[in-house]
């Protein structure tokens, strides 16, 4: 009996002992299903790429997916001691500027270019905020080839957007300037400063840039843009704020109104303005600077022309969409059918119908104008309204179920909700305060829905502390399934702003691994005879 009692006891205790440690894995912050998602065995590879911003530090850091391994930090705006980027005789042009050698930069948006809508792992593009420029890497080699910069910009933020096939990389001036440019008081900016939007022709075969036109719109503030994808390609979206053109105490003076714009740029139109010379050279100058693979030297020239279009003289060429309240994302669905705008001021997230702007374009319904360009009228051309989703609203991308996502930074949420029924399905926290998100292809018409990632800007307490000056994170969310699932936390490089991801087999097979000596035609190449 006694021995009987001892092994019912045993049998107890284990059940117990089991039952506990079962608790404590499923309550951990990452239980061991998380942690296989994520896990990559060695000599084993990810199953895509992640093209981080460096943000600050002016560079691009190649991560894999799931596991979040850093791979490699590509030099492209800033002096890169490690690998003497912009320090050396061969790299040192890629750094000159109108204004000079420029050391440093701050990256913000990666793009990987497209063929009819989907990613083709060709080039990443990328932009330089400060001293406005766009960055071309070469995705064979993961080097910087190209940079050219931006006249006529001042905080290159809408930037860099790569249409449906690749045929012109986009960008916009966050400030207005004077135009022409010289010296004015700031107290004359309204109606004296103006947006330049630019549109960066891509040659297919070499992808080198070149910038085609610019068209040259009122001074407002020019934050985020999007392409049109499918039935909208031919289109461009920029989201816009400070449409009172105020220059002080813009806290409160540039939210006056309750509603900005969306301005949509027809491209198709400019090109047949183009092609009909309906366009002024204006004078200027900005560097171009390109890395030829055979020489192993960089070199710079300074180009001294634009072509302007001036959109109050050239009809349908603009329009400006209505919409709630300083937005800061503008994000286009795969279908295109959806222009989705997050005003920062508004707990709501407002989504406009490309059908119904087409109709409200072709039938006038119009609600005056800005300085030429139509508005249209808001209640004609919106689609929907996700309805207190959250407190911040700023990014927005897609997944291939018909699902939409977007960050909330107050709040420090990403929000999933329903395309055509705007019905909040899920909601996740971040660590801290989010900005951007990414989900591989998720601004194209063809997203991989497997993953998310949520750019933080604040740690805090995520990670052993290291003094004052903490890193910054992205946190990789698995939404395959209905509910989203928080997989991993990573540190980043420099503070990361847009990413951009793509399936590892689309560019592995095709990454050089060596250079061949009869194919280098360095001035100074020791070649064995």
């Amino acid at each position: 009996m006694k021995k009987n009692n001892f092994i019912i006891g045993i049998i107890v205790i284990s059940a117990l002992f089991v039952s506990c440690g079962g608790n404590s894995i499923n309550k951990g912050a990452l239980n061991s299903s998380a942690a296989e998602k994520v896990y990559v065995a060695p000599g084993e590879h990810d199953e895509y790429y992640a093209f981080l911003s460096g943000g600050f530090s002016g560079q691009l850091a190649v991560h894999g997916l799931p596991s979040g391994r850093l791979f490699k930090v590509i030099p492209v705006f800033s002096q890169d001691a490690e690998k003497a980027y912009g320090y050396n005789e061969e790299t040192r042009p890629m750094l000159n500027t109108s204004y000079g050698f420029i050391p440093w930069g701050d990256a913000h948006h990666p793009d990987i270019s497209q063929t009819n809508g989907e990613l083709d792992g060709r080039w990443c593009f990328i932009n330089e905020n400060n001293t406005p420029r766009i960055a071309r890497i070469d995705l064979t080699t993961f080097e910087t080839a190209e940079i050219i910069e931006l006249p006529n910009s001042a905080g290159n933020h809408s930037s860099p957007y790569v249409t449906d096939n690749t045929e012109y990389v986009v960008a916009g001036t966050r400030f207005a300037v004077p135009v022409p440019q010289r010296d004015m008081p700031i107290n004359k900016l309204k109606g004296n400063f103006k947006g330049a939007l630019s549109f960066i022709k891509v040659d297919q075969e070499t992808g080198r840039m070149n910038l085609e036109f610019q068209v040259m719109t009122p001074g407002f503030n020019y934050d985020k843009a999007h392409p049109g994808r499918g039935e909208s390609h031919g289109w461009m979206f920029f989201s816009t704020y400070n449409v009172e053109e105020s220059h002080t105490l813009l806290e409160v003076n540039a939210s006056q109104r309750d509603k900005d714009f969306i301005a949509a740029v027809n491209w198709k139109k400019a090109e047949e303005y183009i092609k009909a010379g309906k366009f002024s050279t204006m004078k200027t100058k900005y560097a171009h600077n390109v890395y030829d693979e055979h020489t192993q030297m960089a070199t710079t020239t300074m180009e001294s022309e634009v072509r302007i279009l001036d959109p109050s003289e050239l009809p349908g060429l603009v329009y400006f969409l209505p919409m709630p309240k300083s937005p800061h994302g503008c994000d286009v669905d795969p279908s295109g059918e959806y222009i989705v705008g997050s005003g920062k001021l508004s707990a709501n997230v407002t989504i406009h119908s490309f059908t119904k702007m087409i109709d409200a374009i072709e039938n006038k319904k119009f609600d005056g104008e800005a300085y030429g360009i139509p508005i249209l009228n808001f209640e004609d051309v919106i689609a929907g309204v996700v309805t207190q989703a959250g407190l911040g609203p700023l990014h927005t991308e897609f997944d291939d179920k018909g699902s939409a996502y977007t960050t909330f930074f107050i709040s420090s949420e990403v929000v999933k909700w329903q395309l055509g029924s705007w019905e909040v399905l899920d909601r996740k926290p971040t660590y801290y305060s989010v900005g951007h998100l990414m989900i591989p292809g998720g601004n194209s018409q063809k997203p991989f829905g497997e993953y998310m990632i949520a750019l933080n800007k604040i740690t805090k307490d995520r990670y052993l502390p290291t003094g004052p000056e903490v890193c910054h994170s992205a946190q990789l969310y698995d939404i395959s399934g209905e509910k989203m699932e928080l997989l991993l936390d990573f540190p980043t490089i420099g503070e990361p702003h847009y990413a951009a991801a793509i399936p590892a087999e689309m560019i592995k097979n095709k990454s050089k691994k060596i250079y061949k000596l009869e194919d280098n035609h360095h001035p100074h190449v020791t070649k064995s005879e």
